[in-house]
């Protein structure tokens, strides 16, 4: 454990901290779909008179939820959300509230995609699942009330490492094109060897060693771990849609974050980043709402309002 690492979480988040049950190594799916049902038991599904929630299944074993304004005629941008869960938990109705929020406040309509999770399913399942779920947005705009030429895409942590993933392949594979991305504090090298995935070892929130172990069961014997699979490995960020993303200071993706902020910038991609100090990975998402999480959250709702108009 890192020395003293407590010491250096943020005030607001220490009540979060301590609550924290710390992540098992032994059985890490486990753990994390656990710790993910648990905090969706202490919300629920949160309901907005406003907002219009409906379900689509596409292909085998991709489920969506579509969130729209009720009744509204107009031609709307979209979003794909991306939940996160270390590419081997989480489900996409843990995020209902978010993506209400992103509809009312954004003005648009939001898909989000309940992706295939390792270990049972790895790599390329659930990257695939999700350009599946792009495609379906892009296709069927006209019955969303969509605009096919507005479509972003974001997600948190996996979320945020699929959704960068996602940008490459919809860039190579030559569409959908993407308008925005907004990849957060995102999953996105599995090398595991910078200086803040080193660092980072306290088990009361994501840390290294959780991350090597994600990673492996995610890529399985996988020799030559492609771009798509980790996107900092990609040699080319050129032509990629501008992007917003954000950190904390504590998160072992620190530094893999920032390396693919200055890289995106060197190839003329707009992009926009904030670290936040004393921040853990997730800092943002807990049912216990603190003042620096919710700036943060404020902050990438704004960026999406922004993004679209």
């Amino acid at each position: 454990m890192t020395t003293n690492y407590r010491d250096r979480v943020h005030p607001d988040l220490l009540e979060m901290y301590d609550m924290c049950p710390g992540f098992d190594l032994n059985d890490l799916p486990g753990c994390i779909r656990q710790m993910m049902d648990d905090e969706y038991e202490m919300t629920g599904l949160p309901a907005d008179e406003e907002v219009e929630v409906t379900e689509r299944y596409i292909e085998e074993g991709v489920y969506l939820r579509v969130y729209k304004p009720v009744n509204s005629s107009e031609v709307l941008p979209a979003l794909l959300w991306i939940h996160g869960g270390g590419y081997l938990g989480g489900f996409i109705k843990k995020d209902e509230g978010l993506c209400i929020r992103f509809v009312k406040e954004a003005r648009c309509v939001v898909v989000s995609v309940e992706y295939r999770l390792a270990p049972e399913y790895k790599y390329p399942v659930a990257l695939e699942d999700c350009y599946s779920a792009l495609k379906w947005m892009h296709d069927n705009a006209e019955e969303l009330g969509a605009d096919k030429d507005r479509i972003a895409i974001a997600g948190n942590s996996a979320g945020g490492g699929l959704t960068a993933a996602l940008s490459l392949l919809a860039r190579d594979r030559g569409g959908p094109e993407v308008m925005f991305q907004m990849p957060l504090y995102p999953m996105i090298d599995d090398r595991c060897d910078t200086p803040s995935c080193i660092e980072i070892q306290d088990s009361k929130s994501w840390f290294g060693e959780c991350n090597k172990l994600a990673w492996s069961l995610y890529l399985g014997d996988l020799e030559d771990v492609p771009q798509y699979a980790a996107p900092a490995r990609a040699e080319d960020y050129a032509g990629l849609p501008p992007t917003y993303t954000i950190i904390g200071d504590l998160d072992p993706f620190r530094d893999e974050t920032i390396e693919y902020v200055a890289r995106l910038s060197r190839a003329g991609v707009p992009v926009e980043f904030h670290l936040y100090p004393g921040c853990f990975h997730g800092f943002d998402v807990s049912v216990l709402r603190t003042g620096i999480g919710d700036r943060a959250l404020d902050g990438f709702v704004d960026a999406l309002v922004r993004a679209f108009r």
